[in-house]
């Protein structure tokens, strides 16, 4: 059994010291990167020149989620850089099977994430193509959202294909997560807890993502510790 995966995001951390804040979560398994291009969503972040400072800056394999428009044009680009996983939504493109072949060819592993309204079925007999399902729990675009429960269902439905050897993919949370609901996520089937301001936002980041970890890891029946 394969232990919690704790992946801060950086949307929550300072800006201007992001090599420092990478440094503060040491002990991380992955570093969440939002994307975003404010048409997508309507939010602006960054992009792929801070993402390549990024990389030279900390060991933690970067997890760069694109909240953008046309990803088949742009996602490439990260996996190239260095990033080890690059996620797109399935509400940006028409084809993400090619998207995700062009981000394996490109050296990364690939994701697809669903927005909390929409259905995962449409989705199920294309993801052996990917490496990754990030299930959102809020809204994309802006950190400090309350966590939507009700997406949970869609977690559980891949923890199912995952579990009876159909699927092979990380199972991915992004959203509200934090002391009081990341132990609902794992129930549900969860492998990997992008967590922002509980994790930033405490006094001791890297105690945080320890603390997350070992509640994730007691609360979950196919994770152990």
């Amino acid at each position: 059994m394969a232990a919690p995966m704790i992946a801060p995001s950086i949307l929550s951390a300072d800006f201007a010291r992001l090599g420092e804040e990478a440094d503060a979560v040491t002990g991380s398994d992955w570093l969440h990167v939002d994307v975003m291009d404010a048409h997508f969503v309507p939010n602006l972040t960054l992009g792929l020149p801070v993402v390549k400072s990024l990389l030279k800056a900390t060991d933690i394999p970067l997890d760069c989620h694109l909240m953008i428009d046309d990803p088949g044009r742009w996602a490439p680009s990260y996996a190239e850089a260095g990033a080890y996983n690059v996620t797109f939504h399935a509400e940006a493109t028409d084809d993400p099977i090619a998207v995700a072949k062009d981000i394996r060819a490109a050296g990364g592993k690939a994701g697809l994430s669903v927005k909390p309204n929409t259905p995962i079925e449409p989705y199920l007999e294309i993801l052996k193509e990917f490496d990754t399902l990030l299930v959102m729990s809020v809204e994309p675009g802006f950190g400090g959202q309350s966590f939507i429960p009700d997406v949970l269902g869609k977690a559980r439905t891949v923890r199912k294909l995952v579990d009876s050897g159909e699927l092979t993919l990380v199972v991915e949370i992004d959203g509200g997560i934090n002391v009081d609901t990341v132990e609902q996520a794992a129930e549900a089937g969860v492998d990997c807890f992008v967590a922002g301001s509980a994790v930033y936002g405490a006094a001791d980041p890297a105690a945080a993502v320890r603390g997350l970890r070992e509640q994730a890891g007691r609360a979950s029946a196919h994770l152990s510790l």
